[in-house]
Formats: C-alpha cells, structure tokens, sequence
C-alpha cells in the first residue's frame, strides 16, 4: 500500500531492541502487556491506552516493562504521511492518548490484511495520519465550504473511470489539491457513502452482469478488480445475500 512500507505483529517475552533508527515514521499500538524505551536518550512507555510515534532518524530502543513481555502491532509510515518539522513534538511528546485514533489503527491493520481492500486501507490511514498531525500541531489542510460538492462530483468523476482499481486517495488528492480526508469527507457528506464503499459497489454490480453473463467465477473476480474468487465471494455474499456461484442460478 503506497505511504506504508511495513506493517508488524509481533510478541516479545524477553526480547530488547538495541538502539536504532528507521527512515520512516513507527506507529505503534500494544495489545498487551507494557513497553519501555528510550527515545533520543529520554525513558519512556507504554500500555494499551495510548499509540506510540516514534519519528525517523531519532535513535531508540525497546524492551518489555516486566516479564509478562507485551504484544504490539506497528505500522511504518513513510515520511509522506507526516512531514519532518513534526519530529521535534514527536520526540517530546511520543504517546497520544486518543481513543479515536486507537480505533482507527485498528480498522486499518484489519483492512491491511486484504490487499484487494487498498482504497479503503488508504481512507483509514488519512484519518489516523491527520489525527497525528493534530497532535502533533501540523495545521489539517481543509478546503473551502463551498467546494464539498464539486470535489465530492470530481472524485465520483475519478472512480467511474475506465481504471479505478488505478486510484489511489493520495492521487486523487493531488490532482483535486485536496487532502485525502477532506476528499473523502466531502464525498460522504454529498453521496452518504465513503468513496471506497461507492467503488466496492460499483465492482460488486459489475460482477453481478458478468456472472449472469456466464463468466467463471475466478475471471469475474480479477476483471472486476478483486484479488482472488475468496475477495469477491466474501464481498458478494455481504451485498447480495447469496454466493456468486448459487447467484448464477437464481
């Protein structure tokens, strides 16, 4: 997925990270236990109640609080996503405390685990990268009232395209000079649907003609734009009430 170059879920009991950099952003949620580490020679923690940034380039380490270990899940972000005159707050102040952007990192892991799920990943991901920009005192880019409507029209103009498996929210938002959460509340605000939802959709009708047209199961998936017949039939099934397969029949 463009802007994360990595995503981990992992357990450590005893394990202890020597002190090191990335290039990118760490984004970290623990699901259990607690972890400590030092960041630019600072002690710090945390627990289940808070989300960890830890800025590129700035040297830290990590190791469990105690022996029960700790469970976390990270994603690393590239520094697209947040840019470098944040790193200084970040460093002072590494744990937010947001329950709100807790929840959003965890829809997006889930929707990172289904690569045919990627315009939906990305509208999470704007969320919880604009939330950290808030926390982080970077000014949200927001457009002007009176432009809902004509981003919300650009960007269904955009997913009915010929290729919208193509578009990316980062994309659109360049060429609409948008940020990706504005674009997406702009849409839902005029259509009440989030433009990943509209594609899915638009994908899920597309499948429907071509299955009454007689077309395998596994041809419709890919020409539609799913990774696999699993991706279609899971998403089939959730609109339609029925397999693809048993629909043919109908």
């Amino acid at each position: 997925m463009p802007c994360v170059s990595e995503v981990l879920d992992a357990e450590f009991r005893e394990h202890a990270y020597p002190p090191h950099t990335h290039d990118t952003w760490t984004v970290f949620v623990v699901d259990d236990g607690q972890i400590r580490y030092d960041l630019d020679r600072h002690h710090r923690g945390a627990g289940r109640s808070s989300v960890g940034v830890l800025p590129p380039h700035v040297v830290h380490d990590g190791r469990p609080a105690n022996s029960r270990g700790y469970r976390k899940r990270v994603l690393y972000l590239e520094t697209s996503v947040l840019i470098e005159n944040l790193i200084g707050r970040a460093v002072d102040e590494p744990c937010v405390e947001d329950i709100r952007l807790r929840r959003r990192l965890d829809v997006l892991h889930e929707r990172l685990r289904y690569s045919g799920d990627a315009l939906e990943a990305e509208t999470h991901l704007a969320f919880v990268a604009e939330r950290l920009r808030t926390h982080l005192e970077d000014d949200v880019d927001e457009e002007h009232p009176g432009r809902v409507n004509e981003l919300a029209e650009r960007l269904r103009e955009l997913l009915d395209a010929d290729e919208p498996r193509a578009l990316t929210l980062a994309a659109a938002g360049e060429l609409l000079e948008a940020s990706p959460a504005h674009l997406v509340r702009c849409f839902s605000q005029t259509f009440g649907i989030a433009p990943h939802a509209y594609l899915l959709g638009r994908r899920i009708e597309a499948a429907r003609q071509l299955l009454l047209e007689g077309e395998p199961i596994a041809r419709v998936a890919a020409t539609v734009g799913f990774c696999d017949q699993a991706h279609l039939t899971r998403h089939f099934k959730r609109h339609v009430g029925t397999t693809p397969g048993r629909y043919r029949f109908v």
